[in-house]
């Protein structure tokens, strides 16, 4: 029983360290950038040694590794979260587009983290993040691939390319996170609803 308590309690501490190593890796980020965000400089956020970040992950690209998997695991589910509490497909694409600017809005510093670490990151063979076609499947990408696809096959959208109709929708989205004079010029909660209307007459029906 005692094994099992420190156990569970070595368990804890670790989880505990590694949200710490976590949340100090994305104000890095957010303040100085993927290029400068160096192991010394996410220990000093943290309050730790940079040996202690060595301790749970390999290297700087173990650790941005990480961080991407836990910010766009966090992402998708605070969106999926909210169009699956939506009733019909008009009102699910209403939730995805406000949750996903809301998010956007709500964790600058998580967004700045994420764009940094898509746009800067390299593989082992020197490829760009954001050139790499995922292995896995995007939660988000099929989430409103699935919504639009429901609303064309109950008739309460119209025809149009799912394909198009789906990027469209992602680059608006995606817009706001990476155009700073954009979201100066307008507050997010403006910017969705303006969203929300543009989309409800470029699928049609009603």
């Amino acid at each position: 029983m005692k094994g099992r308590d420190a156990e569970e309690k070595q368990t804890f501490i670790a989880d505990a360290r590694r949200a710490q190593i976590f949340e100090a890796t994305i104000r890095t980020l957010d303040e100085i950038g993927y290029i400068r965000a160096s192991m010394a400089q996410i220990a000093k956020r943290a309050g730790i040694s940079a040996a202690l970040i060595s301790y749970h992950y390999r290297d700087k690209n173990d650790l941005m590794d990480y961080a991407l998997m836990k910010l766009a695991t966090d992402l998708s589910s605070s969106v999926l979260e909210r169009t699956a509490a939506a009733s019909g497909p008009r009102e699910k694409l209403q939730a995805y587009i406000e949750a996903s600017i809301a998010y956007q809005a709500e964790n600058p510093a998580r967004s700045t983290a994420l764009i940094e670490i898509v746009f800067h990151a390299r593989t082992a063979d020197g490829m760009p993040y954001y050139k790499l076609q995922d292995d896995e499947d995007d939660p988000l990408e099929n989430e409103l691939r699935r919504i639009l696809r429901l609303g064309q096959e109950q008739g309460e959208f119209g025809a149009f390319d799912l394909d198009a109709m789906a990027s469209a929708i992602r680059g608006a989205l995606d817009e706001y996170g990476f155009n700073v004079k954009l979201k100066a010029r307008i507050d997010p909660i403006r910017f969705s609803q303006e969203l929300v209307d543009l989309f409800s007459r470029a699928i049609g029906h009603r």
